[in-house]
């Protein structure tokens, strides 16, 4: 058997190609420009898998967030780095990042970078990047769906071990780490390369509700012992 590549292997030498085939992903675009319309200027986003810096990361610095991109790939974030000098990048893997200082982002962007794992690792990536969201703050998703581990193919001609997650396990998943599903969609996507096949997509628009403000105690209702002239402990 060949051997299996791992993520960082595979997009160090798909490099620029990748932007190329798949850097106008519809439904991924119009997921950014949903998630800029609800970000104020300022706001902190995480872009996992940031890959080229495009679409994400450009989109939402244009739309005057500060953007941290995180990507496996070094040659993905050499590109990025040169394509959107207005964000950060820096090579790390989700599944052992640590964000700097406490408070989370405003918003966390998962753009396809959990499939070349283990499924036990999908799951818990998708409970670290819930983590990081912040109250009121939004979790942005795309991936190929299906009940899938450790599913051995060959993707734009290199040997992968790929894994993933149901539909209704990720929704379920995000409910249970804190996260409120507002919208999810599947869509057909067919890069311009005779390599490679149709894709399922898997679309998910989350937030965290923002902290609930605690009531102050209701005033006692008058009634016997309770009415004016009441007495109270210590009075």
């Amino acid at each position: 058997m060949d051997r299996r590549e791992s993520a960082a292997e595979v997009f160090d030498a798909l490099g620029e190609r990748y932007e190329e085939l798949f850097g106008e992903v519809p439904g991924q675009i119009e997921a950014v420009d949903w998630l800029a319309e609800r970000l104020p200027r300022g706001a902190r986003v995480l872009d996992v898998g940031s890959g080229t810096g495009r679409p994400t990361a450009d989109r939402l610095v244009r739309a005057g967030c500060e953007v941290t991109g995180i990507d496996v790939s070094a040659a993905m974030v050499e590109a990025a780095r040169s394509r959107v000098p207005g964000a950060r990048f820096e090579q790390a893997d989700v599944r052992t990042y640590t964000p700097p200082g406490p408070g989370g982002y405003d918003a966390v962007c998962s753009f396809f970078p959990l499939l070349v794992m283990d499924q036990p690792e999908v799951a818990a990536a998708l409970e670290r990047m819930a983590s990081w969201v912040a109250p009121g703050g939004y979790f942005v998703l795309a991936t190929v769906p299906g009940d899938i581990r450790g599913l051995d193919i060959e993707w734009m001609g290199h040997p992968v071990t790929v894994s993933s997650l149901s539909t209704e396990e990720h929704l379920r998943r995000l409910a249970a780490h804190g996260l409120e599903v507002l919208h999810h969609h599947t869509a057909s996507f067919r890069p311009a390369d005779p390599l490679a096949g149709p894709e399922e997509h898997l679309f998910c628009y989350a937030r965290r509700p923002a902290r609930a403000v605690t009531a102050p105690d209701p005033a006692p209702t008058a009634g016997p012992g309770n009415g004016p002239g009441a007495s109270r402990p210590g009075g």
